[in-house]
């Protein structure tokens, strides 16, 4: 059996119509409307709606724990299990749930928090580069104020996040092939995000988290721990922290994983791995079509 890691996107895998086939399986209509209850709103409605509501973050994010956790559920259920854990962003919560760290619905109100608090944050402005000298990246970055590494997804794609000016200033320095302006409310994994982050530690604290039961590799330090404390307070650093997947890309390998299944829409994730490690199984489940394959 090969050693496996399960990993989880983030915002910008979402799309219309994701997790609508999943409205069958009576354990997964029931998780929809656990979850209209927790939100307020349907998940099902807003996944049927138009992109750019479900691009809001206020919705994408709660929209993207509720189905990629019915989709690892039912894999699980299916007698398949990760030995390892890890998601991008808002996917590591969902990686949290997997590992045992909290209870579903204990989630789901940590991520309708977080959510909130990152939409009603203004002011920054996020861009993703491809193709580029990291060398001259990281030096303009560290000689320009207010701009930070927000991703660094491998080794030709990453993210800067920061003030608008701040931004705009590395996009015209640094040669690139692509740089592309997101759809954001605000500076995500920055400094800038420290009041809406202190607000949501408070959150966090009162939230039990147990010891978990598969190693999770954090987006801010991707060292495999099962320790609870520690599982706490690199999530309570996410939300200001760079999310450092191509690290935790590279650490698959080394901890023995051959086998690497996303879970939750699109492949971002195994094609990012792809481009950073060589000779691993990739697989993606974002269907009951996949799901019917295991």
């Amino acid at each position: 059996m090969k050693k496996t890691a399960w990993v989880f996107p983030g915002q910008g895998s979402q799309s219309v119509g994701m997790g609508m086939d999943l409205l069958d399986i009576p354990s997964a209509k029931e998780k929809f409307a656990q979850a209209k209850e927790i939100l307020g709103w349907s998940v099902t409605q807003m996944c049927e709606s138009d992109s750019e509501n479900l691009s809001r973050t206020l919705y994408t994010q709660p929209c993207l724990y509720v189905v990629e956790s019915i989709l690892a559920d039912i894999l699980r259920e299916k007698g398949d299990k990760p030995d390892l854990v890890a998601g991008h962003s808002l996917g590591e919560y969902v990686a949290l749930y997997v590992a045992g760290v909290f209870e579903w619905s204990a989630g789901l109100r940590l991520v309708k928090r977080r959510a909130e608090l990152m939409d009603n944050a203004a002011g920054g402005k996020m861009a993703a580069l491809m193709k580029f000298d990291r060398e001259q990246l990281e030096k303009v970055v560290a000689q320009t104020e207010d701009v930070v590494l927000a991703n660094d997804n491998s080794a030709a794609q990453v993210v800067i996040s920061g003030t608008p000016e701040a931004v705009e200033a590395v996009m015209s320095q640094v040669k690139t092939r692509r740089a592309v302006l997101l759809n954001v409310s605000g500076a995500f994994h920055s400094p800038l995000m420290s009041a809406a982050a202190a607000e949501f530690q408070d959150i966090l604290e009162s939230v039990n988290f147990q010891q978990a039961t598969i190693p999770v590799l954090s987006n801010v330090e991707p060292v495999p721990t099962t320790d609870a404390e520690v599982l706490k307070k690199r999530l309570v650093q996410q939300m200001t922290g760079s999310v450092r997947w191509r690290e935790i890309s590279l650490a698959l390998p080394e901890n023995k994983i051959e086998r690497v299944v996303e879970i939750g829409p699109g492949n971002v994730l195994t094609g990012l791995i792809k481009r950073t490690c060589s000779g691993l199984t990739l697989e993606n489940i974002n269907s009951t079509k996949e799901l019917a394959a295991v």
